[in-house]
């Protein structure tokens, strides 16, 4: 079977299911919505940021990125879907992957504009603060952290396929990102630069200290991800539908 028809069929459960496009539209409201709140309330001083205030929404919001990713896997496992889409795809790898991609997509596209939004309305709050980030620097920040959202994303989607539930997944991913991250950062010092929140947060940052810098650190948070598919991918294999 080609891929063209399963990612259609797939972009179409996508679309569907309102959970799902609700989910993208919270990232984006609570991203913009934070980071506008930040520009507002944020003084400069000897370790301000003018790129990661503007974009400190992403931290909160990233939540509904996360939620995205492990919702569109998870629906496959109530009422009997995955059986369906299995009869229809035989070849679960291929499935996957059409799955994957079509969560990849919409995180990263959504990602970007969110991204671009929590950027001009936070830069409007913090004014003359502001003005020393270069295009340069903005540029990454945008990309980065669209491709940030959707690599948690697909982090999530990886766990929810192998856990097989939406709900343990984000029990485990929500108090990780908002609790566990800071507590083992303040207690592990460089070893929470390799944590997939941590490392990926990087490419928000004007300036960076540390083992990584914005690009490693996406990568890091790449081989997460990767990790977590692969391994959603073989639970998928070696388990019945």
């Amino acid at each position: 079977m080609e891929l063209t028809p399963v990612l259609r069929s797939e972009w179409l459960k996508i679309r569907t299911l309102r959970s799902l496009p609700g989910a993208l539209l919270a990232l984006f409201a609570a991203t913009t919505a934070f980071s506008a709140i930040a520009g507002v309330s944020e003084t400069s001083g000897p370790g301000f940021d003018p790129l990661f205030t503007s974009l400190s929404g992403v931290v909160p919001g990233q939540i509904a990125a996360v939620s995205f990713g492990a919702m569109a896997v998870s629906s496959e496992f109530q009422s009997g879907a995955l059986r369906l889409s299995l009869a229809a795809v035989p070849r679960r790898g291929r499935w996957f992957a059409a799955k994957a991609a079509v969560i990849a997509v919409p995180a990263l596209l959504v990602g970007l504009v969110t991204a671009l939004a929590a950027l001009l309305v936070a830069r409007a709050g913090l004014g003359p603060a502001a003005d020393g980030l270069g295009t340069g620097e903005q540029v990454r920040g945008v990309v980065g952290c669209g491709v940030y959202l959707m690599l948690m994303a697909l982090f999530a989607a990886g766990l929810a396929a192998l856990l097989r539930s939406g709900v343990a997944t984000l029990s485990l991913l929500i108090p990780f990102i908002l609790v566990v991250s800071f507590v083992i950062g303040d207690a592990t010092g460089t070893v929470a630069d390799f944590l997939p929140d941590k490392a990926g947060q990087l490419v928000l940052r004007e300036t960076y200290d540390g083992t990584l810098g914005p690009w490693s650190g996406l990568a890091v948070t790449a081989l997460w991800a990767a990790a977590a598919l692969l391994a959603g991918a073989w639970s998928l294999r070696r388990r019945d539908a």
